[in-house]
């Protein structure tokens, strides 16, 4: 069955609605998480006028507030999905030199041709399977500007974790803690999780950045499996 551009607004919509349930009660740390990032670009901001990337950009609800404490000069976000850069203008309106791009992200910014001083992806990265991530990272490393970071917000695997005991221990920190989203909603979320997360563990994101070209590598902070990691150039 072929979907119509209606019916993969409905879907949009639908997932939206379960996601925005889900960061409105702060189950996956937005919260924290997005202060973190607000400092990181506060702190480029200072430095002078800089240029960023969001891969994955989805709907930018909790970036946009981020870009409008420190404003980048420019910023470009790419997302596949035409419903969430939909909504992503309308979050997006206080934010000069905005521009957004109905793209896979990992050929976005392999076929990128100028470069970032900031790259950033929230929680879309572990959707790539392992090859899929290491391009990305290599992708990353050609396109940042000297000096530039690759700000990777996502879920990780301990080490020594197979992808199968990840799935058990957040799917019943799914079921457990998320008390607020409704039990259809609920199977809904866990089953995506089951079928599309492949976090890797740290200590293979840092192999593959360093693999890449990226010379430093850093975890700002975690809750719990969410990590915000920053790659250097």
């Amino acid at each position: 069955m072929t979907l119509t551009q209606d019916d993969n607004t409905a879907l949009f919509r639908k997932a939206w609605t379960l996601y925005d349930t889900i960061s409105e009660k702060n189950y996956m740390f937005h919260r924290e998480i997005y202060a973190q990032v607000a400092d990181l670009l506060r702190q480029r901001h200072a430095q002078g006028p800089y240029h960023l990337l969001d891969l994955g950009c989805g709907n930018a609800r909790f970036l946009a507030p981020c870009l409008q404490a420190a404003p980048p000069e420019t910023y470009d976000g790419v997302d596949l999905s035409a419903s969430a850069l939909d909504e992503a203008r309308g979050y997006l309106k206080g934010v000069a030199n905005a521009g957004l791009h109905q793209k896979d992200m990992l050929q976005a910014i392999e076929n990128a041709d100028t470069a970032f001083d900031v790259i950033f992806s929230g929680f879309a990265m572990h959707h790539l399977d392992a090859a899929g991530k290491q391009r990305l990272f290599t992708a990353c490393a050609e396109r940042l500007a000297p000096g530039g970071s690759f700000i990777l917000v996502d879920v990780v695997r301990e080490e020594g974790q197979t992808r199968e005991q990840y799935l058990d221990g957040y799917l019943d920190f799914m079921r457990t803690q998320w008390t607020e989203v409704a039990p259809d909603q609920l199977d809904e979320a866990c089953a995506h999780v089951a079928a599309y997360d492949f976090p890797e563990t740290l200590a293979d994101l840092t192999q593959m950045a360093r693999a890449a070209g990226l010379s430093q590598a850093r975890v700002l902070d975690r809750f719990a499996q969410h990590h915000v990691m920053v790659f250097l150039s």
